[in-house]
């Protein structure tokens, strides 16, 4: 999500020494009085209602800006967050004068951060680790949650590495079905912690309808996952995190992120995941993102995925010849053989989600996952659009 520092942000009447806050925005004038003083109004047209907690006004509607009365709250904010909307959740630093949208109720792709440190240090992560001290953040989701639409159909977790909360990550997972009982809950873990059976046990406990916890798997060689996420040890005890909760009925999703170290072994990999781990519930292999370490470590990472798309396509043939539940994230349909068109999803969340200039008229661009905006580093030499006449002439 975006976040917004003080070179945008004009805050009225609030003190910089104020602690951060987080607030549900509504444009619902007719809202009770009671409820007005929890809420933070989005005014986008004049009059302004009284009674709410803070306004949020956009730069643009200056006639709106000058009509806010002297002594409320105000964040005056930039065009560019013309898309925060009814029922959105933003965090406010009064100090640093920096707000962050930590929920947007019309997306598909919410996740919030439950830390920033972890016990792996992958080539390519994209939300590098930092050993610091944010449990403050436990704090933050937990008034966060009741706060969240219930009608939002997913809601993900991620990190760092959120297992390394502890008893804090299991009460925020038992908040999440108390408050958003409807909701699927899906974690991102690199599993290590789920070798502690008594940890798994906690977590199996919750009892939640629909929680699945993704968990990242990049070699059949132990040796190469470790270096991949630069820790020894790492693969005995992801392996072992996952039959503790296979064991424990929870479902589980193994991720798989291709690039230059990974892409040779895929196929091998999906032949140990099929003898193995057949039992998982779903296996995704992912194109990679360029940002975070991935940038740092670029030429170790990259490879044209054009140029791994047989070793994708045996993989991926091997895991459903196996009945296994697969699917494609992060690629473009024009890299891909038609015959893995079903599984490619679009998975990009749609903050970050764009197109390149030689997607233009392209016949399959609605049904395509597109790119990361980080894409305009480096991507393909082969994105190519599709005509329709090519489409409809393709052969069965």
């Amino acid at each position: 999500m975006l976040t917004l520092g003080s070179a945008n942000l004009e805050i009225r009447n609030i003190s910089d020494e104020a602690a951060p806050f987080v607030t549900l925005l509504s444009d619902n004038e007719a809202l009770p009085k009671p409820l007005r003083a929890r809420r933070t109004f989005l005014a986008r047209s004049l009059p302004i209602p009284e009674g709410f907690d803070t306004y949020v006004v956009l730069q643009r509607d200056t006639e709106v800006v000058a009509a806010l009365p002297g002594h409320v709250r105000a964040l005056v904010l930039p065009d560019a967050y013309d898309y925060l909307a009814d029922g959105d959740i933003l965090r406010v630093a009064p100090r640093r004068k920096a707000i962050r949208a930590l929920y947007r109720r019309n997306s598909p792709h919410n996740f919030l951060l439950m830390t920033e440190r972890c016990n792996n240090y992958c080539l390519m992560c994209s939300q590098p680790p930092k050993q610091i001290d944010d449990s403050w953040i436990v704090d933050e989701i937990l008034q966060t949650l009741p706060l969240i639409d219930r009608a939002t159909p997913e809601l993900g977790f991620t990190g760092g590495e959120p297992t390394l909360l502890g008893d804090d990550f299991i009460r925020i997972l038992q908040a999440c079905k108390s408050w958003l009982p409807d909701t699927s809950i899906h974690i991102l873990s690199n599993g290590r912690r789920f070798a502690d059976f008594a940890f798994s046990e906690k977590y199996a406990a919750i009892d939640h309808p629909d929680m699945m916890v993704g968990i990242p798997l990049y070699s059949d060689i132990s040796h190469l996952h470790d270096y991949v996420v630069q820790a020894d040890g790492a693969f005995d005890e992801t392996i072992r995190g996952i039959l503790n909760l296979k064991r424990l009925r929870q479902k589980v999703e193994i991720r798989v992120v291709i690039h230059k170290q990974t892409y040779e072994r895929l196929p091998q990999l999906a032949e140990f995941i099929a003898r193995n781990l057949l039992f998982v519930d779903q296996v995704v292999l992912m194109g990679l993102e360029m940002t975070g370490f991935t940038k740092a470590n670029l030429e170790d990472l990259w490879i044209d995925p054009y140029d791994y798309r047989d070793e994708l396509r045996d993989a991926v043939q091997h895991l459903v010849a196996h009945r296994m539940n697969v699917s494609i994230y992060n690629h473009q349909l024009c890299l891909l053989y038609p015959e893995l068109w079903p599984y490619a999803r679009k998975s990009i969340s749609d903050w970050k989600n764009e197109y390149m200039p030689e997607c233009e008229g392209c016949a399959k661009r609605n049904d395509c996952g597109g790119f990361f905006s980080s894409a305009k580093l480096r991507y393909s030499a082969h994105i190519r659009p599709f005509s329709l006449h090519a489409l409809e002439n393709r052969p069965a």
